[in-house]
């Protein structure tokens, strides 16, 4: 049985299909569309998974949630020794902070900026709070990426993946020239031809 990925159009889905196509990995994508009012998931999401959240790896049918477990199975599984520091090394350890930085402290802010500027002048006494944390992770970001343009090591990682979405946001949101290594980060992610081949199969993007 191949491996499934239940993908949602215009969401950070996005990394494990590229993910798919740089480890040439064959699989059957299942492309869901958000809601053109609410840009909600549809609720053929909850017949996958209770939560009707995307991505969702299917393996053997065997559901894989949250985008760090399936990276991390994916450069496991089908990295080839690449992908992933060697194990027991700082960098291992370090590879599992930034894992985790992405979908933890990175994301709240972003989500918590997409959410009160929902709200109009009723969040704004919020936006100081996010604006500041934002600033704060953005700039981190782009402190600790290396001179070789990678996050760990001179070469891509799972970490690299999983960090490109909010390095996206960031840009997304006009901080390229504040954060330039961000901004040729970025370039560099969507410059290469997995990257191209996952938006061309998964539809529009909100970071291009």
């Amino acid at each position: 049985m191949p491996i499934v990925l239940h993908h949602l159009n215009n969401s950070r889905s996005q990394r494990i299909l590229w993910l798919l196509e740089e480890l040439s990995v064959p699989y059957e994508l299942r492309v869901y569309q958000r809601d053109a009012v609410t840009n909600l998931a549809p609720p053929e999401l909850k017949a996958v998974h209770p939560l009707g959240k995307s991505p969702l790896l299917e393996v053997d049918g065997r559901i894989i949630e949250e985008s760090g477990a399936i990276v991390q199975y994916l450069c496991e599984t089908h990295g080839a020794g690449a992908w992933l520091p060697e194990a027991g090394t700082d960098d291992a350890l370090r590879h599992l902070e930034l894992m985790h930085f992405a979908e933890g402290s990175a994301m709240t802010p972003i989500l918590l900026n997409l959410y009160v500027s929902a709200l109009g002048d009723a969040g704004a006494p919020l936006r100081p709070r996010i604006d500041d944390q934002l600033a704060a992770f953005f700039g981190y970001l782009d402190a600790i990426l290396r001179s070789s343009g990678h996050f760990i090591g001179d070469c891509w990682s799972g970490a690299d993946v999983m960090l490109s979405f909010p390095a996206e946001v960031a840009v997304m949101q006009g901080m390229g020239e504040k954060y330039p290594k961000l901004a040729a980060f970025v370039a560099a992610v969507h410059a290469r031809p997995a990257w191209q081949a996952a938006r061309a199969k998964g539809g529009p993007y909100f970071s291009m």
